[in-house]
């Protein structure tokens, strides 16, 4: 080859890499110097980037002059600009804005494989505005873990006809963990598992403008019916419960008992250091009334600190800032020491309550659903109740966080990041701490006149029996201090006059003269138990057969209709209809209302970014 063309080579080389551009790598903490996972780093006008790892590292191809966008929930945005450095460490600082100002960005359940210094094979590396697909560049010598995260298997439930089940009964749900999870793999450009996505607690992750109770019972009953938006042929039945809502200083004394998993598997970032950073922003929220004791479990459990008074929370503080993550995982033998603790400083007419903080490993002891099962319902008895905190990913086992919440008299949740734990521990304190009604049952009678087949969309794990809600001794959910529950049925109607019977040979049906009236569509029931009640209390009421227009439903029903919606894409169900994703935004849009905290303002963010990923990227 001539002197000539090896120059043009060269040329055409340097051309090359230059378009091709440089890598840039680094690790992103907070003001502690604590690694910062899933922080998205993107270059500034377009959808290119990547997050950080479990270890805060990230890379990125590059050009000169680009400017690196660094984003992370609850911390002030960082630019800077790519000049010659091909190393860029970046500390992230706190930031007080709304959570309308900041995009959520949750921890990614990773892929396993070695890293070495060599490309990695293409995968979506997504932000908080978008994902390129292409070659990722790694980092050498750190190692990410998929492991294997536990989901009870959910079926989907069915189309019931009136005139076989006219009656369909469940339990109330106020658990929110599946949407802080799916949206946490959606967050790390993944497809979350169906049996993940429990469409009632994404419905029940967002509070609704209800009336507050003005009678004698806990909660207010709301009901709305029109059209079904994905499906014109048919109706949507909404259901809201609201419960009174109690004022802090008017809330009972609380005996809490944290009972915290420090594992050697809590070890990662998203696990202990942000399980503490959690429970600082609760400890900050206690009264002089109100007393805390932490017991901890690993290879085995202890008392880190005794009861103590809410007064004094620098002792308590210092307690938590103390904890370090090693070992395995006694979780039966720290429910039992939690339980104990409990029942020592028992207030009678207050808040007895142990909060789990885990991801559910449990592996040696009473580890079985079956055997904490048990034991929980044994302890609920005693009027001491259970809520559950969930932290990580990889080795999450939400099927044991889901039963110790329900059998326990508790609620659910899952933090993925610092403004989660603020919604759950500070925003929603109430609710998550306070019960004002427990065992509370719905139970729905359709009129066969006008409804000829009903379904309700999710609660398939809190689905009752007929004969269960007359039944005092049967567990039902809970209701805190200004919690909504809201339910959503979707309702084929009769079109035949004549009315079919039922197609058995020797019995038929036969419609009462209030049904043949046709202006009911459903006659609704509740039951519920005061806090310290063992008697259930029975609530009933019409639900009248008046579809409203379009124009005049009210944002509750809307928002919750397109939630609904977004859960049924993801599960990719096949009652779907013609739900798509431009319709859920569009209703969800319309819908968002004053959104104080931003929590719809983010619902909408996401459905945008699941829409992209599920167009354009082939997601496993």
């Amino acid at each position: 080859m001539n002197t000539k063309a090896v120059i043009i080579s060269l040329i055409i080389l340097l051309i090359g890499l230059q378009s091709w551009g440089m890598r840039v790598c680094g690790i992103i903490t907070d003001e502690s110097g604590a690694p910062l996972p899933g922080t998205s780093v993107y270059i500034k006008s377009t959808v290119k980037g990547t997050i950080s790892d479990m270890n805060g590292y990230y890379e990125l191809m590059v050009k000169k002059g680009d400017i690196l966008v660094f984003s992370f929930v609850g911390m002030i945005k960082q630019e800077i600009a790519v000049k010659d450095q091909w190393k860029i460490n970046v500390t992230m600082k706190a930031d007080n804005a709304g959570l309308d100002e900041v995009v959520v960005v949750a921890f990614g359940k990773q892929r396993k494989e070695v890293l070495t210094g060599a490309m990695c094979k293409a995968r979506p590396m997504f932000s908080n505005v978008g994902y390129s697909y292409g070659m990722q560049p790694c980092a050498p010598a750190i190692q990410n873990k998929r492991g294997s995260e536990d989901y009870a298997i959910i079926r989907e439930n069915e189309y019931k006809m009136v005139h076989q089940s006219p009656v369909s009964t469940f339990s109330v749900d106020v658990d929110a963990a599946a949407y802080s999870n799916v949206r946490r793999f959606i967050m790390s450009g993944q497809k979350p598992p169906q049996d993940a996505v429990r469409i009632e607690e994404m419905i029940n992750y967002f509070s609704y403008d209800y009336k507050m109770p003005q009678n004698k019972h806990p909660f207010s009953i709301n009901h709305e019916l029109a059209a079904c938006p994905w499906n014109k042929d048919n109706l949507l039945l909404h259901v809201g419960l609201q419960a009174k809502k109690i004022a802090t200083e008017n809330l009972p004394a609380s005996n809490l008992v944290f009972l915290l998993d420090v594992s050697g598997s809590m070890s990662n970032a998203n696990k202990l250091p942000l399980l503490k950073r959690a429970f600082k922003l609760l400890v900050n929220q206690l009264r002089e009334e109100d007393r805390v004791a932490i017991v901890v479990y690993a290879g085995s459990s202890g008392l880190v600190l005794p009861s103590t008074s809410g007064k004094e929370k620098k002792k308590i503080l210092d307690a938590l800032n103390r904890l370090q993550a090693g070992g395995s995982t006694a979780g039966g033998a720290g429910l039992k020491l939690a339980y104990k603790t409990a029942r020592e400083q028992f207030i009678d007419g207050g808040n007895n309550r142990i909060l789990l903080a885990t991801d559910g490993d449990f592996n040696v002891g009473a580890s079985s659903n079956s055997e904490m099962e048990r034991m929980i319902e044994k302890e609920r008895e005693s009027g001491i109740f259970i809520s559950v905190l969930g932290f990580g990913m990889g080795n999450y086992k939400d099927s044991k966080m889901e039963v110790i919440a329900d059998k326990g008299n508790g609620n659910y949740a899952y933090i993925d990041n610092l403004l989660e734990a603020k919604k759950v521990l500070v925003n929603e304190f109430g609710g998550t701490l306070f019960t004002i009604a427990k065992d509370v049952k719905i139970q729905i009678e359709f009129n066969p006149a006008v409804v000829a087949e009903y379904r309700l969309i999710g609660y398939e794990n809190r689905i009752l029996n007929r004969e269960d809600f007359d039944n005092d001794k049967k567990d039902a959910g809970e209701l805190g201090s200004g919690h909504t529950v809201t339910a959503l049925y979707e309702i084929r109607l009769t079109k035949n006059e004549s009315m079919s019977p039922s197609g058995l040979r020797y019995q038929h049906t036969k419609t009462s003269k209030k049904a043949d009236l046709k202006n009911e569509i459903a006659y609704i029931k509740f039951r519920y138990k005061k806090p310290e009640g063992k008697k259930s209390i029975l609530i009933k009421e019409i639900i009248p057969n008046t579809s409203i227009d379009n124009n005049e439903l009210s944002d509750n029903y809307n928002f919750s209709a397109a939630v609904a919606g977004f859960g049924m894409l993801l599960r990719d169900s096949e009652y779907k209809g013609k739900c798509n994703f431009d319709m859920i935004i569009d209703m969800a849009k319309n819908a968002k209302g004053e959104d104080e905290e931003g929590y719809r303002s983010e619902f909408i963010r996401l459905a945008k970014l699941t829409k992209e990923l599920y167009s354009s990227v082939k997601i496993d």
